[in-house]
């Protein structure tokens, strides 16, 4: 009975598509830790928003406040992509919790150019893990995913562009 009961649940949430089911599978299980790691992404760069201080503290709250933002932008629209190729998602805090990569910074201080540099680093980190993801969903002829990542990798890109520049040593020559 408990099988049976769990396989209509599971039939309710399984919207139609033309994409093997094999790749939906590795999609949506790709796309739900993406998710997780958005989440922790977005929390930490809140927490260094309200947390950051010092002389250059509006413009690095401001930039912190623009990141979040945008990083919660894309939350929606990750989870929903794992529906409409009928898949699941995310179902609580403690599932991304298990499955994040993006480690929590719960220190009681931290310096504004280490959040940067720490933001940076976890940007780009999030930007290779949306590559190799975006190599699942490309094989796959997931078209739309695909197409989804690569504007997400570009903001990533943007994101880790503005937080390097922003810890440069006045006096390093460009590299």
């Amino acid at each position: 009975m408990a099988k049976a009961k769990l396989r209509v649940a599971s039939d309710r949430l399984n919207t139609p598509t033309d994409l093997n089911p094999e790749d939906v599978t590795k999609i949506s299980h790709g796309l739900t830790v993406l998710l997780s790691d958005l989440f922790a992404l977005y929390i930490k760069t809140k927490n260094f928003h309200w947390h950051v201080s010092g002389p250059n503290f509006r413009d690095y709250h401001l930039l912190l406040d623009e990141q979040s933002e945008q990083i919660f932008g894309i939350i929606d629209a990750v989870g929903e992509r794992a529906r409409k190729i009928g898949g699941t998602t995310l179902r609580s805090l403690g599932q991304a919790e298990g499955l994040k990569r993006v480690q929590d910074n719960n220190a009681d201080y931290v310096s504004p150019l280490e959040m940067l540099k720490e933001l940076r680093d976890d940007n780009k980190a999030l930007t290779a893990n949306m590559r190799e993801l975006h190599a699942i969903t490309d094989e796959a002829n997931d078209v739309s995913t695909t197409s989804l990542l690569e504007e997400w990798i570009d903001q990533s890109e943007e994101r880790t562009w503005f937080l390097y520049e922003s810890t440069r040593d006045a006096t390093e020559s460009g590299h």
